[in-house]
């Protein structure tokens, strides 16, 4: 058995998607929501962009830290830190804070939403960003062909209500 590129080339892939729970965090849903952080699995080219994060991060400290000679350096460690950008920044939180702002379908995600989450809920923040990678190593899944349109059952004929006298039959 070969594999079918053709196949394979002409498949349309939707991405796996996963719903996580966070009770934790159920304060900060709407009443009567569910308490889930629903994400998404990664492009190969977002993993790419996941992987530079620790890069970028490295470099924008040191721009930071330049622009920041003529400012107070505590000024300009805070807003580093503010960034998820500070020298103690393990390259690993730099990365998932990558995958978060990436990923998130909903609650749409941005740099200072996923910071303050793995500030503040580092637990969740690792689950959540730890379902992301999961989804992403599974891969897309071949997306199921959209119907054409809805398709409603005609109901059951009813039986004729011929008056007896107007039958042809008799």
């Amino acid at each position: 058995m070969s594999f079918d590129a053709k196949k394979f080339l002409k498949t349309k892939f939707v991405p796996r998607t996963a719903e996580v729970p966070v009770p934790d965090l159920a304060a900060f849903f709407e009443e009567g929501m569910p308490t889930v952080w629903k994400i998404r699995g990664l492009t190969g080219h977002e993993l790419g962009r996941v992987n530079e994060a620790a890069d970028r991060n490295k470099n924008m400290a040191a721009i930071l830290e330049g622009l920041a000679s003529e400012a107070s350096k505590d000024k300009a460690e805070a807003v580093k830190d503010m960034l998820g950008l500070g020298k103690d920044t393990p390259q690993d939180i730099a990365k998932r804070i990558e995958q978060l702002t990436i990923a998130s379908i909903d609650p749409k995600c941005t740099t200072d939403l996923a910071v303050r989450l793995c500030e503040v809920y580092p637990i969740e923040f690792y689950q959540i960003t730890n379902m992301i990678l999961q989804l992403t190593g599974q891969g897309q899944m071949p997306g199921k062909p959209q119907p054409s349109g809805t398709i409603t059952e005609s109901e059951p004929a009813l039986p004729s209500a011929i008056p007896e006298g107007d039958s042809s039959t008799k």
